[in-house]
Formats: structure tokens, C-alpha cells, sequence
């Protein structure tokens, strides 16, 4: 019989490298630039974004280490609070947690293409990069494994490349990092949190590689390794990315543009090199697709194998890929791709995703107290690590259910939903197959 396939390090990290770098840090800050004006304020902004990712990683590679099986806060949650609890984070994750961004990237890669050649159809094209990125990560771990190493580096070797090309540039206006007049206020403006929330969206897949801990060579010693270096290597770049954008292209052309990497690749390499150097930023997207086709499948797997009425979900082909779980995620991303409902559903993902990953930050005190062994691993900083996590997460559930109140009811109504569908299944009997609660 031939040896199960582990993934390695380096799959692990370009999990978290291609989970994180999305969407978000190319679209967003000309939406930031209405409430911060501060170049030294933005970077403040990133920074932030990567200190609480940071603090989050080193909990998650605490936990994973603890209970070393795939599927991230499903398992966790379900091991240390309740099955239940673990079950409605599974729920909102495998429904759409993935689909949606999944769904995003693949229509902005579209919508790239279509501005180039008009004959393209954006949703069609959008689909078709979603079944063939599907058909490889069904078909061996090995096989999408080197695919998405591949997307990775040549996405962080662009960006660097990009990076370098920005300090190159000679700007032809003013810019300065130190503190501006007002700098330290705009930190404490409303507007500067608000912005906090989209920054956060942009940082999130920082905790990739905990859905497939199970199938990861060397867990105790890659896991942890993989999600601090990939998150720190992300701060590192989306902060010195957002500085190139505002050091190549001023500030007006900037503010409420979602095409930052196209205004300032203009700025950089001439109208002409900068068109085609914002369709290679945009193909860079496929190395995120990839890596949430791949990631989020793993919960879905792991919920079928522990609920009865879903244990189809669970099924997995000679290579021991759970096909049936990534072929659900992506039918679920054609849905949305062709619906056009994705975006609605992104801020109410949001909110219910930052329910759980508060949850399970706030698990590793419950870790502590039962004395579960973690093999040597400790959360660093501990306690204060995981408190920082905490409070700024507490503060943005709170802002989006109090400024957003639509979408965080619609994300309670679809944990309602997964609530119902766990009480169904409960009364087929929960398989107690290493997911009942702790003693």
C-alpha cells in the first residue's frame, strides 16, 4: 500500500502566504483614504491588522498542535466548548465562509480579462477557473500541493518585484512617513476602526494551514512555524505595499478608487507596462482561489465524518482527497458567482466568522485550565497575546452588529439555520468519534 501524502512546510505556509494575500489589500485603502488623510496612519492601520493576526497565529498554532486534527475552529471548538458550538462555526465556514471569497477573487480575475478582451463573458470565466482549480485539488494532495507552491512564489516573487519597482519610481509629489498634524487623532477616529474592519477582511487566512493539520507532515514543528512566518511575511508586505501605492500616485487619485494596484502600476511602469502589470496582479489571485478550494473543504470533510447526515460529505477517492467536500464548496461558489450575491454575503460572513475566531482564541484559557499537552508549543506572550486578539476582535463584532445591523442578523439567521441542521442530525446520533467534549 502506498504511504499517505503529507504536506510539508512549504505547502503550509504558501497556504497562509495565498489564503491572506487576496482581494483586500488591493482594493481597499482608496475606501480608507476618506477617513485617514495620514500616510503615517495608514501604515499604523496595516500594522495593527498584522499585530492582531499575529497574536491570533500564535494561539491557533497552540491549539492545532493540542488537537492535531483538520477542519481549524470546527474542531477545536468542538473538542473544548461543545460540539454544537463547533458544528455552527463549521456550518458558516463550509456554507460560505469560503464560497464567497472564493466567488470575489474569481469574479475580479474575470473582470480583469473582460477589460482586456470584451468577448470574454466575466461570470463564465470566472466558473471556468473555479472547475479547473476544483478538478486539481480533486484529484491528488501531492498534485495541488506543487500547484499551489507554484501560485505562491510566483505571486510573492511579483509582489516583491512590484515592491522594488515602487521605491524605483521617483514620485512627483510630496510624501512624507513621520506624524502629520493630526495623525495621532485620526488613530482614535472612528474612521480609523472602521477601516480596521476592511484591513482585518484583508489579513484573514492567516489561520490556513490549521484546516489541514491532519494531513500535515511534522504538525508540532510546521504548524506554528507556518502560520507565524506566513503571517509575518504578509504584514511585511502589505505594509510596504501600501506604502508603494501612496509613494507612486497621490492621494486624490487614490481616494475611493477600487483599483489601487492599477493607478499606481500606471504611476510605476507608464499607462501602456502598467495595464499589463495589473492583469499579472490580477492572475495573482488564482494562487488565492486555489488555496481556499483547498483549505475549506477540510472542515466540510471533518463535519461529515462526525454528523450521520452528512457522512457523504466525508467520502474521499483512492487518494484519500475528499473530493465530495470540494466539489460541494465549489457548486456552492458557482451559485454565488452566478447569482451575483457574494458581496451582500461577505459582511455577514464576516460577522459570524469573527464570532468563532473569537471563540476559539478564547478556547486556548479553556486549553490551559484542562491541561491538555501541546508537545512543548506554548502561546508566546501568554496571556496578553491572546487578550490583544480578544479586545480588538470584541470591538469589531460590536461595531458591525451596531453600524451593520442587517447583515449581522442575516449571519444569526444563518446560524439558526445550522443550528437546526445539527439538531436533526443530533437525533441521528452524533458519532463520538474523537469530538466529544472534553473531560
Amino acid at each position: 500500500m502506498n504511504k499517505t501524502y503529507k504536506i510539508g512546510f512549504y505547502t503550509a505556509i504558501s497556504l497562509v502566504i495565498a489564503n491572506m494575500i487576496g482581494t483586500g489589500v488591493f482594493t481597499s485603502l482608496g475606501f480608507q483614504l476618506f477617513d485617514i488623510h495620514s500616510v503615517f496612519s495608514i501604515l499604523i492601520l496595516w500594522l495593527l491588522g498584522g499585530v492582531i493576526s499575529f497574536c491570533g497565529a500564535l494561539v491557533y498554532g497552540e491549539l492545532g498542535i493540542a488537537i492535531p486534527r483538520s477542519g481549524g475552529e470546527y474542531v477545536y471548538l468542538s473538542k473544548l466548548i461543545h460540539p454544537g458550538v463547533g458544528f455552527l462555526s463549521g456550518w458558516v465556514s463550509s456554507t460560505v465562509g469560503f464560497a464567497a471569497p472564493v466567488a470575489l477573487a474569481s469574479m475580479a480575475l474575470g473582470t480583469y480579462i473582460n477589460k482586456i478582451v470584451p468577448q470574454i463573458h466575466i461570470s463564465v470565466f470566472a466558473i471556468a477557473v473555479v472547475i479547473v482549480i476544483t478538478l486539481i485539488h480533486t484529484w491528488h494532495l501531492k498534485v495541488g500541493s506543487e500547484f499551489q507552491k507554484a501560485l505562491t512564489l510566483l505571486k510573492v516573487l511579483v509582489i516583491i518585484g512590484f515592491i522594488v519597482a515602487g521605491f524605483v519610481h521617483t514620485p512627483q509629489h510630496q510624501i512624507s512617513i513621520a506624524p502629520q498634524t493630526g495623525s495621532f487623532d485620526e488613530i482614535c477616529s472612528a474612521g480609523f476602526w472602521v477601516s480596521l474592519i476592511y484591513v482585518s477582511y484583508a489579513y484573514s487566512g492567516w489561520n490556513a494551514a490549521s484546516y489541514l493539520v491532519g494531513e500535515m507532515e511534522n504538525p508540532q514543528k510546521n504548524l506554528p512555524k507556518a502560520l507565524l512566518l506566513g503571517t509575518l511575511v504578509v504584514t511585511i508586505i502589505y505594509v510596504l505595499l501600501n506604502f508603494i501605492f501612496l509613494y507612486s500616485a497621490p492621494i486624490d487619485e487614490l481616494k475611493g478608487v477600487l483599483e489601487i494596484g492599477h493607478v499606481s502600476a500606471s504611476h510605476i511602469f507608464g499607462h501602456t507596462i502598467g495595464q499589463f502589470m495589473s492583469i499579472i496582479i490580477a492572475f495573482l489571485l488564482l494562487s488565492s482561489i486555489s488555496a481556499m478550494i483547498m483549505a475549506g473543504p477540510r472542515i466540510i470533510k471533518s463535519m461529515g465524518e462526525d454528523l450521520p447526515i452528512l457522512s457523504l460529505l466525508a467520502k474521499t477517492n483512492k487518494n484519500n482527497v475528499p473530493y465530495v467536500a470540494v466539489i460541494t464548496q465549489s457548486l456552492i461558489t458557482i451559485v454565488l458567482i452566478v447569482t451575483a450575491q457574494f458581496e451582500a454575503v461577505l459582511t455577514f460572513v464576516g460577522f459570524s466568522l469573527s464570532i468563532f475566531t473569537f471563540l476559539t482564541v478564547s478556547s486556548v484559557f479553556i486549553l490551559r485550565h484542562k491541561k491538555i499537552p501541546t508537545q512543548g508549543y506554548k502561546t508566546w506572550g501568554y496571556p496578553i497575546t491572546p487578550i490583544v486578539f480578544l479586545l480588538l476582535n470584541a470591538f469589531t463584532i460590536y461595531f458591525v452588529f451596531t453600524q451593520k445591523p442587517t447583515e449581522s442578523l442575516l449571519g444569526l439567521l444563518n446560524l439558526a439555520i445550522g443550528a437546526i441542521i445539527y439538531v436533526i442530525g443530533k437525533r441521528l446520533k452524533f458519532k463520538k468519534k474523537d469530538i466529544c467534549c472534553v473531560k
